[in-house]
């Protein structure tokens, strides 16, 4: 079977008998293209090569301080959600150590992050600017990293010991704890058609009367951080 979900259609990535994982891997793909779209800003202001006007710091600030919430978030609920359903069913054959000790490691490196952008919203300079995106690399590069082990290591031993309705109440768990003003529309920019058709049929409708009427406000927010 094929799993990989840059040539597989995610309607049908997985069996009836299998996990869909599509969520857990756009979430990744978000965290990631997030950190560098967020990146590039911050280090044009810090060129010179974007205006650091006060409704561009206010949006950035925002923006950026609902990302880090949202990586903290995710790692949180693997660690208190995933990985304990997934050593109930696996077992001996899989050994989370590593992946929790990455998240331990980037919780400073989020802090970091989290406080050099306060610094920025309430002194925003070309420098202030610079150190955010300094930081915003240091996270980035820490994080592709784990992402990759991640998907290398935990995607097959999902897909094999859980059953789907252990892995259904896993993603029902974590969204509850979610800030799904910003998360949904944020992975909406960032899917395919095919992809949104499929998070939504396995969400349920109400996802997208969420999206309709939150989406207008966070295209707001990218609008004043990008243009």
């Amino acid at each position: 079977m094929n799993t990989d979900p840059a040539t597989t259609d995610p309607a049908t990535a997985e069996s009836a008998d299998t996990p869909n994982v599509l969520g857990m891997q756009i979430a990744h793909r978000v965290m990631l293209r997030d950190l560098d779209r967020t990146i590039g800003v911050t280090m044009a202001m810090a060129d010179g090569g974007v205006d650091i006007t006060r409704r561009r710091v206010r949006a950035v600030v925002r923006y950026l301080e609902s990302m880090v919430d949202s990586i903290h978030h995710h790692h949180r609920a693997e660690d208190d959600i995933l990985w304990p359903v997934i050593e109930l069913r696996a077992g001996a054959h899989v050994d989370l150590t590593a992946l929790t000790e990455d998240h331990e490691a980037l919780v400073p490196k989020l802090d970091g992050l989290a406080e050099t952008v306060r610094k920025f919203g309430a002194s925003p300079s070309r420098r202030s600017a610079a150190v955010v995106a300094g930081r915003l690399v240091d996270v980035r590069n820490t994080l592709a990293e784990h992402i990759a082990e991640e998907e290398r290591d935990t995607l097959p031993v999902i897909r094999r010991y859980l059953s789907v309705s252990d892995w259904q109440d896993v993603e029902t768990r974590i969204r509850r704890g979610a800030n799904m003003s910003f998360e949904l529309p944020r992975i909406a920019a960032a899917v395919s058609a095919d992809e949104l058709s499929a998070l939504k049929r396995d969400a349920g409708p109400v996802i997208g009367v969420m999206l309709f009427l939150l989406t207008p406000r966070y295209r707001r927010m990218e609008k004043a951080i990008w243009g």
